[in-house]
């Protein structure tokens, strides 16, 4: 149960809150809806079978929050929560609607948006806040119709409610948060800002809490975390006009506003002087915010559900501390809940199912029933109750939490000076590297990964069980890579690369092989859609004691005359992607791992590779919401990308990677990276991040993507064309490259040999136009 302010009668529908998480994973323990997913996608299974496995998955999330005392009945999702607002209002884009009205199903219709069809492609794609989540951003014009198009919240919290749960709370993402995040459409007039729309979407949102309140949900969970960024005073007035309306709909739920991922600031007071009967916010990333609460006018009549244990990250939870954080809002609030800090999306489900983990990393965790546990016990003990188990969890908690110290790693971070994060002047490298490579204007590569094929997979599955022993697999992963540079080699690629036939994925295959690193078996985490990673876990100082990828891309380069690239992951997004100590600044990590990096690139120069690239996929994943924080953030990712690539020679060609974010934000800190070729995701948003670069002036090889590979959907040459022409505008042709949005790991050569030999021909015919 909850603490309730004595004496305080609380004019409020719902009933208390408790103990609480804002969301949980939803892809199933083992990948079930993934697997589900792909194979329904292939034509391989009914929609019957998807919709079985999604059921199951739910109703195993009941079972895994029981132990709560309430808890959220819509955070499940077949691709991604805000898309699944954008089916709910029916705010589908017109492309997928050729004839007017729906092709197929509702549930076509919907992965039709995410994934594209042969004559439309899918919608823009960008990360959830800072972390490694994506949505499909919504598309807005003025001309959008609006309406309830399915009542998904409603169903979901009555099979919550047919499988017993009786403490539900519906939760989807907030009306003003959904259009800020959103997009003008295609076709809007210029300067049209979605949030024009705000009156008819709120108008559905109200439509949508009466049907909720028929079907007895007493509370309901709106996000907006869009309210961590900074925000105009406009968009915060349209925060309070939707909740002033919302707050009037008679009879509905009572109404719990959300704000994770950091500091609502202003947000806060406006939400607080509404009619709303609660308010969740991230005392993990913001805990300052504890010192405001009692100061916040409105708060005495509300629910507080107080995030305290971390939902983005894998560390066990100082319990005592957090409680006795937590009781210092008690006087200030009418009601306390405790809860996880943001959905429990971000991480794994379980730890007790890693055997492999070494016990004093095992007794740091907690993955997402972990955490739930906590949070049970911190809402327990915050009426006493659960006093003795608190007591008793502190007690069995192991005493050796520190990470593992390398004095030499530390003694060489302290060492690094401004000079080793700096390089010869670009037009100093420029010309070593033309007498060197030789390449054309506009040439072509690709990003890294080529598709992994079921015998690739089989092959590393079977090394990795024991069952094919070193000299086997070193040949099967020679004979893919021999068959990829072939490929390359035929459709006419100018710089070729390996492959990645070895690599799981490209920040795990790094942490396999460097100390200070543990990596799960079942620690997947959504990315997007039936896309999951398994973030390694970074516990320890790291060090690289030997070389990790110079022997595939010697190999590599033995086939060729043509430069072939060798691939690192950079360090931001080693981070990015990994569950990261927090016991340290997250600059002194990404400069440890900066040096790890920079000895595999003398490594790689010493084995005759000329071009390099360096990703970071991840720079703006990062970015923290406020702007105020982004230099501090901004000089240690810049100063650790700096130093890993610091020491490399003028004639070694540099590139890195940045994709699926918002780069206008960080493009002089993309310009700052000082790489001597940057590729960026470009075909979705049609090139949209070629302005940003004019605006600062940006003077070095550039590759904006032709080829969206996040959609089995095959560009035409033309389109492929069509996207070159846009990008020569903007760019002169001896700088310009020609390459994909991302690596090609996920597709299958049925769709890369066609759209790679389109992309080749256009690049030729545009050179020689």
């Amino acid at each position: 149960m909850s603490r309730t302010r004595s004496g305080a009668e609380l004019d409020r529908r719902g009933g208390p809150i408790g103990s609480t998480v804002l969301g949980y994973p939803r892809i199933g323990p083992r990948r079930e809806l993934k697997k589900a997913l792909e194979s329904y996608w292939a034509g391989t299974s009914p929609a019957e079978d998807l919709q079985a496995v999604a059921s199951e998955i739910r109703a195993g999330t009941r079972t895994d929050l029981a132990a709560l005392d309430s808890q959220p009945t819509g955070t499940f999702s077949f691709y991604d929560q805000v898309a699944d607002v954008t089916a709910l209002l029916d705010a589908v884009p017109a492309r997928f609607r050729p004839n007017g009205s729906r092709v197929g199903s509702a549930l076509d219709e919907y992965f039709a948006m995410a994934r594209g069809t042969e004559s439309a492609p899918p919608m823009e794609m960008t990360k959830w806040f800072d972390t490694n989540y994506h949505y499909l951003v919504p598309e807005i014009g003025p001309d959008t119709q609006f309406r309830l198009a399915e009542k998904t919240p409603v169903d979901l919290y009555r099979e919550a409610v047919d499988g017993g749960v009786r403490n539900g709370r519906p939760a989807l993402v907030g009306p003003v948060s959904y259009l800020l995040l959103a997009k003008a459409a295609d076709g809007a007039p210029e300067g049209f800002d979605p949030l024009r729309r705000l009156d008819e979407v709120v108008a559905v949102y109200a439509e949508l809490l009466g049907e909720l309140a028929a079907a007895g949900a007493e509370w309901v969970q709106l996000d907006e975390s869009a309210f961590v960024q900074d925000r105009s005073e406009a968009e915060l007035d349209a925060l309070r006009r939707a909740y002033e309306r919302l707050t009037s709909v008679s009879p509905r739920p009572s109404i719990l506003t959300v704000f994770s991922y950091g500091d609502p600031g202003p947000a806060l007071d406006v939400i607080a002087r509404t009619d709303v009967e609660g308010v969740a916010l991230d005392l993990v990333t913001a805990p300052d915010l504890v010192d405001r609460i009692p100061s916040t006018t409105g708060l005495r009549d509300k629910t507080l559900v107080a995030g305290v244990v971390d939902g983005r990250n894998v560390w066990r939870t100082d319990l005592p501390r957090v409680l006795s954080r937590a009781a210092t809002v008690l006087g200030g609030v009418g009601e306390l809940a405790v809860s996880s800090s943001c959905s429990l999306l971000h991480v794994p489900y379980d730890v007790s199912v890693e055997d492999a983990l070494e016990p004093t990393v095992t007794a740091r965790l907690a993955f997402a029933r972990e955490k739930v546990a906590e949070v049970a016990l911190l809402g327990r003990a915050l009426t006493q109750e659960g006093s003795d188990d608190l007591r008793q969890a502190v007690a069995d908690a192991s005493t050796n939490q520190r990470a593992a110290v390398d004095e030499t790693v530390r003694a060489r971070v302290a060492a690094v000076e401004s000079a080793d994060r700096s390089r010869s002047a670009y037009d100093v490298r420029r010309k070593a590297q033309a007498a060197v490579l030789g390449l054309p204007d506009l040439a072509t590569t690709t990003i890294g990964s080529f598709p992994q094929t079921p015998d690739v997979r089989k092959a590393r599955a079977d090394f990795a069980a024991g069952r094919l022993d070193g000299a086997d697999y070193t040949k099967r992963m020679q004979d893919e890579i021999e068959r990829v540079v072939r490929l390359q080699e035929d459709l006419g690629l100018d710089v070729l690369v390996h492959g990645e036939p070895e690599r799981n994925d490209m920040v795990q295959y790094f942490a396999d092989t460097l100390p200070g690193f543990a990596t799960t078996k079942l620690g997947w985490v959504q990315s997007y859609g039936s896309r999951c990673v398994r973030p390694p876990i970074l516990h320890g100082d790291v060090s690289r004691p030997e070389p990790i990828t110079v022997e595939w891309a010697q190999y590599a380069q033995s086939l060729t005359p043509k430069p072939m690239k060798g691939m690192l992951t950079g360090p931001v997004t080693i981070l990015a992607w990994s569950f990261v100590r927090d016991d340290q600044p997250l600059g002194v990590t990404a400069d440890q791992v900066a040096l790890a990096l920079r000895d595999e690139i003398t490594d790689l120069e010493n084995a005759g590779i000329t071009i390099i690239q360096v990703d970071e996929a991840a720079l703006r994943e990062l970015l923290p919401p406020r702007r105020s924080d982004w230099g501090a953030y901004l000089d240690w990712a810049v100063g650790s990308f700096r130093l890993a690539t610091g020491g490399a020679a003028d004639e070694t060609q540099i590139h890195t990677h940045l994709c699926y974010s918002e780069f206008g934000d960080v493009i002089d800190a993309i310009d700052g990276l000082d790489a001597d070729v940057t590729t960026i995701e470009a075909a979705r948003s049609r090139m949209e991040i070629l302005a940003d670069l004019e605006k600062v002036g940006y003077s070095r090889g550039v590759g904006p993507g032709v080829y969206d590979i996040h959609s089995p959907r095959v560009p035409t040459r033309d389109e492929i064309a069509a996207l070159i022409a846009e990008a020569r505008r903007a760019v002169p042709d001896d700088r310009l490259w020609i390459n994909p949005d991302c690596g090609l790991k996920t597709r299958g050569y049925a769709e890369v040999e066609p759209t790679l030999r389109a992309m080749v021909e256009a690049a030729v015919e545009a050179r020689n136009s």
